[in-house]
């Protein structure tokens, strides 16, 4: 019975399979030994591999072909000594073997050599002739990308793709290049130009689809995903896309049925719980919403949005005590979560919780955010606590990140009033004013009593008619 190519291929890596576990020797021929190395390597077997590779040179000591995948092997290992080592004995037998040359370039690329391996890649493409190789082109690019020549590595591997159409790997490394250099409308060119070519490519009218999302062309993202779906309608990927651009459009039925549809085309994912209560919510099913949140941390415990999703669900309600309880159920699962800190600090804030909102706010600017809100929102609980000093100097370490914010200016005015520190009062009054001279109206909302002294009302009133 004649065998099919499949069958060709396997049936060495069967007989090799069966030659481990009996623990008996067979014969193979080199080739045989070729496709069982690549085989493992493909699969991540290395152990295999290499034992493989031991008894195939054991059996075909002079096979060049089965050194160079020992070479393969050592690379993979970082044993680049030797690899090196070896690859210089077989130059003299086999010079002009590309896999020579892309062996030596992967030591190069290894030891962060990136010009070198270029150059030795182009070696292997002259000696491959007239016919380059798409990976060999492929490899190139990648060079160029750690070398951050985004410009000369979306060539390459726009030559790749040339030579191979389906190596979707180039394809997206070519989008990946367009989007770092930040030419939306030239991907979006080179993208229409190869589905003229490839018009059922669902990889590339999915990265149309999110090219033109970038530039907020939702009806246009919207056909791209359409047709990645027809090319392959179980493009999870593309349902999700769609998904995300018709929330945007405010079609939050049609969304969530591209969400759902996810769900039965493979395992649930707390990616599409999340969004689905998202849409749930914005359509007013309050209580679908609260179910889809649950099951989004149920899916993913570990997933931050998934418990800011539940507490923010709470916390529009007002229902402040049980959005509590869950920014703290998040923060016992990442205590290092600076977004769940943030959250907690509002939360308190909102119970009139002052000492732990205090608390809040300070390991929020621990862990590093200082966005503006964060410096002011944290000095006012230090002011309603009474401790005006420490809200000084957070205001001044504030001012360093937001040096022209009047409201921080005017924050340290009044403050600075009321440690009868006039002369630093008059100073930040007069920078808030300058900044924004209406700001004062709130200001003297949260300092009644500063903002109503004679003295302060006197350099609000001359400020004006000076300007």
């Amino acid at each position: 019975m004649p065998f099919g190519s499949n069958e060709e291929y396997n049936l060495p890596i069967a007989k090799f399979e069966s030659m481990l576990k009996t623990n008996t020797v067979f014969f193979f021929d080199s080739t045989d030994f070729e496709h069982i190395i690549t085989y493992y390597l493909d699969e991540g077997k290395v152990a295999k591999a290499k034992k493989a590779t031991q008894i195939g040179l054991e059996q075909h000591p002079t096979s060049s072909e089965l050194k160079l995948l020992e070479v393969e092997i050592l690379i993979f290992e970082n044993k680049l000594d030797k690899a090196e080592a070896l690859l210089e004995d077989l130059e003299e037998i086999c010079a002009h073997n590309v896999e020579l040359y892309i062996q030596k370039a992967n030591i190069f690329s290894k030891k962060d050599m990136h010009q070198k391996a270029i150059q030795t890649l182009k070696q292997a493409l002259a000696v491959n002739g007239e016919d380059p190789a798409a990976d060999i082109l492929s490899m190139i690019g990648m060079e160029f990308l750690f070398l951050e020549d985004y410009a000369n590595a979306k060539d390459y591997f726009l030559e790749a793709l040339k030579e191979d159409h389906l190596d979707y790997a180039a394809l997206y490394n070519v989008v990946f290049c367009y989007e770092y250099l930040a030419d939306h409308d030239g991907c979006i060119t080179f993208l229409n130009d190869f589905l003229e070519v490839n018009p059922y490519c669902e990889v590339a009218w999915h990265q149309l689809g999110k090219q033109y999302a970038a530039k907020k062309l939702y009806k246009e993202s919207l056909s791209a995903f359409e047709f990645a779906i027809i090319s392959d309608d179980s493009f999870i990927g593309a349902y999700f896309e769609k998904g995300k651009i018709l929330e945007k459009l405010k079609r939050y039925n049609e969304a969530i049925d591209n969400y759902e549809y996810t769900l039965e085309l493979d395992d649930p994912t707390s990616f599409a719980y999340l969004r689905i209560g998202k849409c749930h919510e914005k359509l007013g099913n309050l209580d679908l919403a609260k179910q889809n949140y649950y099951k989004t941390v149920h899916e993913d415990p570990l997933l931050d949005k998934g418990w800011l999703a539940i507490t923010d669900f709470y916390y529009r309600l007002e229902n402040f005590q049980k959005a509590k309880y869950y920014i703290q159920k998040a923060i016992n699962i990442d205590e290092d979560n600076v977004l769940y800190w943030k959250r907690s600090a509002e939360i308190h804030k909102q119970l009139s919780m002052f000492e732990e909102a205090d608390i809040a706010y300070k390991k929020t600017i621990e862990l590093g955010n200082y966005e503006l809100d964060t410096w002011v929102s944290w000095a006012d609980i230090l002011t309603h606590l009474g401790e005006n000093d420490t809200a000084i100097v957070t205001l001044l370490q504030g001012l360093e990140f937001y040096p022209e914010d009047s409201g921080i200016e005017y924050r340290l005015a009044a403050l600075y009033y009321l440690m009868h520190e006039d002369i630093k009062g008059q100073y930040h009054l007069t920078n808030a004013l300058e900044h924004n001279y209406d700001g004062h109206e709130l200001a003297s909302k949260l300092f009644p009593a500063i903002f109503d002294r004679p003295t302060v009302k006197n350099i609000i009133t001359k400020f004006k008619k000076a300007s």
